[in-house]
């Protein structure tokens, strides 16, 4: 009981930050206010006992961060800021997500109660994972076996994040070198 009021405390949290991302007017504020909605929800992540989903989207997080603050850092945020509000757009997104709220509720009250987990997937694996897979170590056989998407998956997310924050990074130190040495070269 006192962790379903922690997930609700911390998802109201992500809700206001959520909010705050789509109202502001300046970029690197908003920027931030959706990394701390990412942030937040790998603390939900420990919460409901998923470290390993959490270290991911703290890793998937920092990297998202460092390329959204790369891209906006040098954005025109006064022409931003004088852009008249459009209503309809505001209507919009109001009936959005009132419509995503609505799905979420039903969702949520489908889901079976807390601290009572589906097992059947997870019996499965500990009672036939060693029988199936033949390996010698059991959480190897979940993991590079029974999970071997997932795991692909997140070594995918991983690798792209870290291409993508090199490639911004590399492009953003060239223009320094080369402003360097135009300025080398006039002195």
């Amino acid at each position: 009981m006192e962790t379903i009021i922690i997930l609700h405390i911390l998802l109201v949290f992500m809700i206001i930050g959520s909010i705050i991302t789509i109202e502001i007017k300046n970029m690197l504020s908003a920027v931030i206010a959706i990394g701390s909605v990412g942030f937040i929800l790998s603390i939900m992540f420990l919460f409901l006992g998923a470290p390993d989903i959490a270290i991911t989207q703290v890793i998937v997080e920092i990297l998202s961060l460092i390329i959204l603050i790369r891209s906006t850092i040098n954005v025109d945020n006064v022409s931003i800021e004088k852009k008249e509000e459009h209503v309809l757009s505001n209507r919009t997104t109001l009936i959005f997500v009132g419509v995503i709220l609505v799905f979420a509720w039903f969702a949520f009250r489908s889901l079976p109660p807390f601290g009572e987990p589906l097992m059947r997937i997870s019996n499965y694996y500990l009672n036939n994972g060693l029988r199936d897979v033949g390996a010698t170590n059991f959480v190897t056989s979940v993991i590079l076996d029974y999970r071997a998407y997932d795991t692909f998956g997140e070594a995918m997310v991983l690798f792209v994040s870290i291409s993508g924050a090199f490639a911004i990074l590399r492009r953003w130190k060239r223009e320094q070198h080369k402003d360097f040495l135009r300025i080398d070269r006039e002195h």
